[in-house]
């Protein structure tokens, strides 16, 4: 709810998270040369991650084939430090490309990565319409940002 009720940054997020000299704040976890990690300020589960370009591209056919390359490499990295930090039963992995398909920054290309834990969906999402993350988002990053290093 705080995210749909409050104030809506104005710019691309994905290009100005990095810019900025505020990686903690911004939960940004891994840099590598052309993309970078960063936590999901409204995550679906503990652990959200999101991966993005730097370069300020809408879909995979606009990424140079090194930039291709280490996003799937990073996505590989994430899923290891995930496994490794939480043990979660699964994963969903998936891109949002344009407005129509769920994109909230459809013209900037971004990975979600998601651990998935059994019971997860329970009757708190289905009759309470609430999610509950057990840990603070502060918390998170500090767990991940030491296997990130």
């Amino acid at each position: 709810m705080a995210y749909i009720e409050g104030n809506k940054e104005k710019g691309c997020i994905f290009c100005q998270k990095p810019q900025a000299d505020k990686d903690t704040e911004n939960y940004i976890l891994y840099r590598s040369t052309w993309v970078y990690v960063l936590m999901n300020k409204y995550p679906y589960n503990n652990g959200h991650l999101m991966i993005a370009p730097y370069r300020h591209v809408p879909s995979l056919r606009d990424l140079r084939e090194d930039e291709l390359a280490e996003l799937a490499r990073v996505l590989r990295k994430c899923e290891i430090v995930l496994e490794e930090v939480f043990h979660p039963a699964g994963f969903n992995i998936g891109i949002n490309l344009g407005k129509a398909a769920g994109a909230g920054f459809a013209e900037h290309i971004h990975v979600h990565i998601v651990p998935r834990y059994q019971g997860d969906t329970n009757f708190m999402a289905v009759i309470g319409e609430t999610k509950t993350i057990p840990e603070l988002l502060t918390s998170t990053y500090q767990k991940l940002l030491s296997y990130f290093k």
